[in-house]
């Protein structure tokens, strides 16, 4: 199924259009968005501050996860065991987990659990950013999926281990 959905997905793309433009610009481009908020959040206020400093330490554990699973599985790259369309140039290691949507989910995780309404603007943003890497061809849906998974967990625990040393702290 991960495959027909990768396939129903990926032949849509490389006809030159807009969306293509599009997905290519928000794969490669969309980092920069997302660091402009964590920028944004770290001179706002203090507690945008501190919501951002989270946001950076989820980011610094998912790739580190992200470390551990490439060293373990490995699984092949969608456009090395198939002939698909690729839009922009891939390393050939493994496409488990998506580096790009460990690392957008858990920005967008973070500030969501701070911020919901700019939370929610940054989880689609890093929906598009995941659906993106399907369509530029590196990426199998369920890559995303347990990416985006993984980096929300991250970015839950962590959060909630800061809540308790406050209030460890305060009593």
């Amino acid at each position: 199924m991960d495959n027909k959905v990768f396939m129903h997905i990926n032949r849509l793309s490389g006809r030159g259009s807009a969306i293509d433009v599009l997905m290519i610009w928000i794969s490669k481009r969309i980092r920069f968005v997302f660091i402009f908020v964590l920028v944004f959040m770290w001179f706002r206020n203090d507690s945008y501050k501190n919501a951002a400093n989270k946001a950076v330490l989820s980011m610094g554990i998912t790739l580190f996860i992200h470390t551990l699973i490439k060293w373990f599985y490995f699984k092949p790259r969608p456009f090395v065991k198939n002939r698909v369309g690729i839009l922009i140039p891939s390393k050939i290691d493994s496409t488990f987990p998506s580096k790009h949507a460990l690392l957008v989910f858990a920005i967008s995780t973070s500030i969501f659990l701070y911020d919901r309404f700019l939370g929610s603007i940054m989880w689609v943003l890093s929906i598009l950013t995941g659906f993106s890497r399907i369509w530029v061809g590196h990426h199998y849906p369920s890559d995303i999926i347990g990416s985006a998974f993984i980096a929300s967990i991250t970015s839950i625990i962590l959060d909630k281990i800061s809540h308790l040393n406050i209030h460890f702290i305060r009593q």
